[in-house]
């Protein structure tokens, strides 16, 4: 998936910060990796064949018709998803029938910055199970990918079956991204949502809150000195998460077709940290003191299980939840992580260390050699794992619960091998 994460702004943000901050300091190392390794013979072994994608169910998504026209020609439509400069609502054609949701950051200067006490709007995009006879058209974007069957107008969403009651996943992109800037990520939500999931994916717009763009040392010093920003970025995603959740559940066009009581998630890079916020765990608040201060954001205990692909938990000098990822202590939330061994923005390792503090359900996936990026060779065992998991700690499907129990990789593919378990 090229253009799936923004890796390395972090990674270079952190080598810099480590560069100004850690004259003789100690990194991460394993403190608190108490979890069981792959290599154990107790390890899941079972080779499971990997399932059909996309899923039984043909897909739609909300309303987020835009006017690309105004779109400067130094500019394109991503940097309004993404939030350069502008945001989405600045395009919306129809706003009155899309999806928006409102946060009021918390009176809180230690998360939120200079942001605290504002309330910001987070444009969200559903997709769903639809009909195979769906007649609506699919909405073309200027990057040549699709929004399948949009609704436009106050069109009501057409499910596969109207009287059913779905599970959700609720959507987190990487850092400065949005959930269409490619077709990989559709790909992601589409792909979710023809297993039979209702996803929610708000816009995050990132850089309406922080810019990481680092083209000089005189900015990098200055990044590096001034990190509030970066913190509210990162605080605001799960409230942006939570925000979307509560709209969709309390619209009566989605209400009635939504099961409020199977709630999951999904992540990818930064948002898997996310996930985790949503968890309850304490995000790092400071790094002049090596992530020694860290706070809890949120806890919404409406999700029943998260999964996060390549999850950002920080580099072992710049962790993302407290010094040795404290901040992750006695969190109980379902959480499978799919790290690539070969990644050093996100590296496995500090996963590992966050993952072992973990006391609920967790599975750590090693995709062998992989960076940070979507591998397309291991894209059937990434959603395998991924729906796997999902169906058993969300929907508590017995035939998923006994697959994972057993399910040490899956058949084809890329090399992936269970590494916390």
């Amino acid at each position: 998936m090229n253009g799936f994460f923004r890796g390395l702004q972090l990674a270079a943000l952190s080598g810099i910060v480590l560069t100004f901050l850690l004259a003789g300091c100690g990194g991460g190392g394993n403190d608190g990796n108490d979890g069981n390794g792959g290599n154990d013979s107790n390890a899941p072994s079972a080779v499971v064949q990997p399932l059909t994608l996309p899923g039984p169910y043909a897909v739609a998504c909300s309303n987020i018709a835009q006017d690309f026209s105004g779109v400067a020609d130094e500019e394109d439509a991503k940097s309004y998803w993404e939030g350069t400069g502008h945001y989405v609502t600045d395009l919306l054609t129809d706003p009155d029938n899309t999806l928006i949701a409102t946060v009021t950051a918390p009176m809180d200067s230690d998360l939120y910055g200079e942001f605290a006490g504002q309330s910001v709007p987070f444009v969200v995009i559903v997709c769903y199970p639809t009909t195979a006879d769906n007649s609506r058209l699919d909405y073309p974007l200027p990057t040549g990918d699709v929004v399948p069957h949009m609704q436009t107008g106050s069109e009501p969403p057409l499910f596969a079956d109207a009287s059913a009651r779905y599970p959700v996943v609720v959507f987190s992109d990487g850092f400065g991204d949005s959930p269409i800037s490619s077709e990989d990520y559709i790909s992601v939500l589409s792909i979710l949502a023809s297993y039979g999931y209702v996803v929610i994916a708000p816009f995050h717009g990132d850089f309406r809150f922080s810019d990481l763009n680092i083209d000089n040392l005189g900015d990098a010093i200055e990044v590096a000195s001034n990190l509030e920003n970066f913190t509210a970025m990162q605080a605001l995603r799960p409230l942006s998460i939570s925000a979307a959740l509560t709209l969709v559940l309390d619209h009566p066009q989605w209400q009635d077709h939504i099961d409020a009581t199977q709630i999951g998630g999904f992540g990818v890079s930064m948002g898997g940290e996310t996930m985790m916020l949503l968890g309850g765990a304490g995000l790092t608040t400071s790094y002049l003191d090596i992530g020694a201060s860290w706070k809890q954001v949120t806890h919404d205990t409406r999700i029943k299980a998260a999964v996060g692909y390549v999850p950002y938990f920080g580099q072992p000098v710049l962790p993302a939840f407290g010094h040795h990822q404290d901040g992750l202590e006695g969190i109980n939330l379902p959480f499978l992580g799919i790290s690539g061994t070969a990644d050093t923005t996100a590296p496995i390792n500090e996963t590992e260390i966050g993952m072992s503090r973990l006391t609920g359900p967790r599975r750590l996936v090693a995709l062998s050699g992989v960076m940070h990026e979507f591998d397309v060779a291991s894209k059937n065992d990434i959603f395998t794992w991924t729906l796997t998991f999902l169906d058993a700690e969300v929907r508590g499907t017995l035939e998923a619960i006994t697959r994972l129990y057993t399910m040490g990789s899956v058949a084809g593919g890329g090399d992936d091998s269970v590494r916390l378990y």
